[in-house]
């Protein structure tokens, strides 16, 4: 049910970022589904694999080299589902950021709701 939640709450910040960023574009709900479920096992398997890789340049950007990690899972994340497209990296950085912040609001709010029930 935890992993579900989580899915559903990547799919609505995906279509906020389509929402809110021009160059971010998902067709429907599905290819937003999609993009949730492949965003999870993206920012799982291989966003660790790229922040060892990077971390000398994330040190000497002070961490804001992350931003650009995020970006490259979210651009991975378009180029994998169809009915998902970007525009170009500003778009992916823009889409990630936007993403990042309402999966941080929506964990928030219903997440923690949903742990204190247990």
């Amino acid at each position: 049910m935890h992993f579900l939640l989580r899915v559903l709450l990547n799919a609505m910040a995906i279509m906020a970022a389509a929402w809110f960023v021009p160059g971010v574009r998902v067709t429907g709900p599905l290819p937003a589904l999609a993009g949730g479920l492949i965003l999870g096992f993206v920012n799982a398997l291989v966003r660790p694999v790229l922040l060892l890789l990077t971390l000398p340049f994330t040190l000497v950007t002070l961490g804001l080299f992350i931003f650009v990690v995020n970006a490259i899972c979210f651009a991975l994340t378009a180029g994998l589902v169809a009915g998902f497209d970007l525009d170009g990296f500003f778009a992916a950085l823009l889409g990630s950021i936007v993403v990042t912040i309402v999966s941080w609001v929506l964990n928030a709010l219903l997440v923690e709701k949903e742990d204190r029930r247990r």
